[in-house]
């Protein structure tokens, strides 16, 4: 879609910052009870495993981008059929990560402030950042990767020093048995966030250091996999896991609690810097990755021109998705993630590349 180069550790920032980006938000792997954090762990070792499917393509089609490879595997009918419903997919989940965004805000700082104006602005600096392409995203990335993990080192020091920690919170360990926590990660966890490292397949051909590709990806999700497991754990270990269960957003009710010497609280700020970070960066990306499909499958000379009318559907979806909050996170658990991530995330991928493996076969007879 352009002429961009971006560096091997830009792409594992790139990875990093969209898979904990709205991850570390809600309350993922709940449903494993006080084994959250252990369900997330595993989904770690499924998400390296989908991440060499991923790769395993690229390396079959190193200068094409999905769009450009389904076609090339199932054949220009199927698929620009299978490539336009992938638009779709990036469409629609780019619209709940922005309805996730609003929301937090909402609830956290702007209450009598209506959902749209906030998820307008929002779009308005993600539509100004793709109109830059995607090497100035990557570049950005760095920058707010460091202060992401000074925020992260710094609210985990004021959690411990204002010792809210109790690990006997986390206990008994598989109270459940080890059925509840593997349900959780094939029917939850695998698919969100480490599936969903699928997205940056579309800038994979932009990567200059091409032997590091591989290395930066599996660091990438093992490093956010870490990040999430201790995130719930601590919110576990803090809050309980009947508090955990219940709040909207664990993270920002584990921060509220933070109270030293009686002087130093309400550090939600922390919170929201770190929220704001991280969705930015997941939503840019399945944004880019839907007007990347689009100029590709249509054959658009101008790709800038796709980046408002896309950025306007995405923005009155997130708004129409819908009625309540409650409503938009069963909606995910309901239709999202047991039917739409499935597919697109793991199957139509692990097909592709048994395609190709069939196909360069018989190249390689011939």
């Amino acid at each position: 879609m352009e002429k961009a180069k971006i560096g091997a550790y830009q792409f594992f920032v790139l990875l990093l910052l969209f898979e904990l980006g709205s991850a570390v938000l809600v309350p993922i792997a709940i449903g494993a009870n006080r084994d959250a954090w252990i369900a997330i762990l595993i989904s770690t070792v499924g998400g390296v495993l989908l991440f060499f499917v991923y790769y395993r393509l690229y390396k079959f089609y190193p200068q094409l981008t999905p769009t450009e490879y389904m076609e090339k595997l199932l054949g220009k009918f199927f698929g620009k059929i299978l490539a336009f419903a992938y638009i779709l997919f990036f469409v629609y989940i780019s619209a709940r990560v922005l309805r996730d965004f609003g929301e937090m805000l909402l609830s956290f700082a702007y209450v009598d402030t209506p959902l749209f104006i906030v998820n307008t602005l929002f779009i308005l600096v993600i539509i100004y950042a793709l109109q830059k392409g995607i090497e100035v995203i990557a570049r950005t990335g760095e920058l707010f990767f460091n202060l992401l993990y000074l925020l992260a080192v710094i609210g985990f020091i004021l959690i411990i020093s204002s010792g809210l920690i109790d690990l006997n919170q986390l206990k008994p360990y598989l109270e459940q048995g080890w059925t509840t926590v593997f349900n959780v990660v094939v029917t939850e966890t695998l698919y969100v966030p480490f599936g969903e490292a699928f997205v940056l397949s579309v800038i994979l051909p932009y990567i200059k250091d091409t032997k590091k590709i591989k290395y930066a990806g599996i660091a990438g999700i093992v490093l956010s996999g870490i990040n999430l497991s201790l995130v719930m754990a601590i919110n576990i270990s803090v809050l309980g896991i009947d508090l955990a269960t219940r709040s909207q957003f664990p993270l920002l009710t584990t921060v509220q609690s933070i109270q030293i010497a009686e002087f130093l609280e309400r550090l939600d700020v922390f919170f929201m810097v770190s929220m704001v970070i991280g969705i930015f960066f997941k939503a840019s990306i399945y944004f880019y990755a839907a007007v990347s499909g689009t100029t590709i499958l249509f054959k658009f000379k101008e790709p800038s021109k796709l980046v408002y009318p896309i950025g306007l559907v995405i923005l009155f979806m997130s708004i129409t998705i819908a009625n309540s909050y409650s409503e938009h996170l069963k909606e995910g658990l309901d239709l999202t993630t047991r039917f739409l991530h499935p597919f697109f995330l793991v199957l139509a991928p692990v097909f592709l590349l048994a395609i190709a493996y069939v196909k360069n076969r018989k190249r390689k007879k011939k």
